[in-house]
């Protein structure tokens, strides 16, 4: 008999808060496989206080060094909070991976119970959503795709990692791209401007070297997943196979997208959030996306989140207070003013 249960659960801090009218300090961090970044906020001044480290996406370094990032992050966050991790009234760490059970064991060993370990794609829904009915889509590094029902049904389609899956991710259309490239060369396919970007981005002299360097250095995910940014300029410019791998990785988280909606009972008008690097190459990946999930749900709204992942956590973080009342577009004006104010701080 097959499983059908949800691959993810909300965790029962956040299906049944508890109400703590003393919390001020929250944190939220979102972890990947590239960066982490912690968020403190002040829920009675509004002030917030960042902290980053280095990857803490399990499968992509391991569950011990996951959350030495994920510690060193929220360290940074609480200090220039001027507070210790005593303080907080919750946090919720959101954990790009497969599986986060280890990252759960190591950070409730360390930590007290007011920790929460989710999946990245559960922030991701709530800073789509404001933790309400409806689907967030991820597309970064990897891809990843969650959502719930009105009736409370949650369902995660996706978000195997690059050997099993992550279609319509950054890492998913940098190596189709190098494929594609390879095929021009060996002429098993078209011609292809991806092939002199490829030599150029990887600083090869052949399309040959970078497939040798695939395998010998080997090249990391997030190495692979930013050859992605050089092709979506050339799907821009109308590069046919550039904009045909575009189309191709947008109906492919699509199909994932609809898999939820089937799964949690979604129906007439409701958000889809789309969350992550790749949708910034525009309407050449966020077109195709849309016209896929419209052709089988027209009432779904589908638009790019611009909040900060990390808002999401903060938000679900707030919700595990018993604080209902944080306003989503103030923390997305929050969360972006402050990322904008560090990144140009000298």
């Amino acid at each position: 008999m097959k499983n059908r249960e949800p691959l993810v659960e909300l965790p029962h801090a956040l299906t049944d808060p508890r109400p703590r009218p003393d919390a001020r300090f929250v944190m939220g961090i979102d972890g990947g496989a590239t960066k982490t970044l912690a968020a403190v906020l002040d829920l009675e001044s509004k002030a917030l206080h960042l902290g980053h480290a280095g990857p803490s996406n399990e499968d992509a370094v391991g569950p011990q060094r996951a959350v030495q990032s994920l510690l060193e992050a929220a360290d940074q966050a609480t200090q220039r909070a001027g507070i210790s991790r005593e303080d907080l009234s919750a946090a919720v760490l959101a954990v790009a991976g497969t599986d986060t059970s280890a990252v759960t064991r190591h950070v409730r060993s360390a930590c007290n119970d007011q920790w929460i370990v989710v999946n990245d794609v559960v922030a991701a829904w709530a800073a789509a959503t404001g933790a309400h009915p409806g689907i967030a889509a991820i597309s970064g590094t990897g891809s990843n795709v969650f959502g719930m029902g009105s009736d409370g049904r949650v369902w995660r389609a996706g978000g195997w990692g690059h050997l099993l899956g992550d279609e319509g991710s950054g890492y998913w259309l940098g190596i189709e791209s190098i494929k594609a490239a390879l095929h021009d060369r060996e002429a098993s396919g078209p011609d292809t401007a991806l092939s002199a970007a490829a030599c150029a981005f990887f600083g090869c002299s052949s399309v040959e070297e970078v497939a040798a360097l695939v395998y010998s250095k080997p090249l990391t995910k997030g190495e692979i997943a930013a050859f992605a940014t050089e092709a979506a300029k050339l799907a821009v410019h109308g590069d046919a196979v550039a904009r045909e791998l575009y189309g191709d990785g947008a109906r492919e988280l699509a199909g994932q997208i609809l898999v939820v909606i089937r799964q949690t009972g979604l129906a007439g008008a409701f958000p889809v959030g789309l969350i992550g690097s790749v949708f910034k190459a525009g309407p050449v990946f966020v077109q195709p996306l849309t016209e896929a999930v419209h052709e089988f749900m027209p009432g779904a709204r589908v638009s790019v989140v611009e909040m900060a992942p990390a808002g999401g956590s903060l938000l679900l973080a707030a919700r595990a207070c018993g604080h209902e009342a944080l306003d989503l577009e103030e923390l997305s004006r929050l969360t972006g003013e402050t990322l904008a104010a560090q990144s140009s701080a000298p």
